[in-house]
């Protein structure tokens, strides 16, 4: 079975950085656009941004476009998240989600599979 597991949350003050990972184990990563999504206390979980099977495609929420990068190893089955100019409202549980491929990738992404979580925190 598919299992996603991030890594790489924690407590960073604004205007920080973190980068986050998941790896990708179960199936043959490549056969997956896969995503980044998240959840701030008391707010429904939201898309953050999402890459095709070849990294060749990417796209984003307005809230962070310019600030972070979504990409992809398939060679190490493995998606990041790199985060820049954190602020406080970036505070949330991420999730990194997986769909199996579509061409061209579907927008908004709908993915079947999900990580546990990781946790960033934004201090002001």
């Amino acid at each position: 079975q598919v299992q996603l597991v991030e890594s790489g949350g924690g407590l960073v003050q604004a205007g920080g950085s973190l980068r986050l990972s998941c790896v990708f184990s179960g199936r043959t990563f490549s056969n997956y656009d896969v995503g980044w999504f998240r959840q701030a206390p008391g707010k429904e979980r939201e898309f953050v941004a999402a890459i095709n099977w070849s990294g060749s495609s990417t796209y984003y929420a307005d809230s962070v476009k310019g600030r972070f990068t979504i990409s992809r190893d398939n060679a190490k089955n493995t998606l990041y998240l790199q985060m820049n100019s954190l602020e406080p409202d970036d505070t949330a549980v991420y999730y990194c989600a997986a769909a199996r491929l579509t061409i061209p990738m579907t927008r908004p992404l709908k993915p079947g599979i999900w990580g546990q979580g990781t946790q960033v925190t934004v201090s002001s």
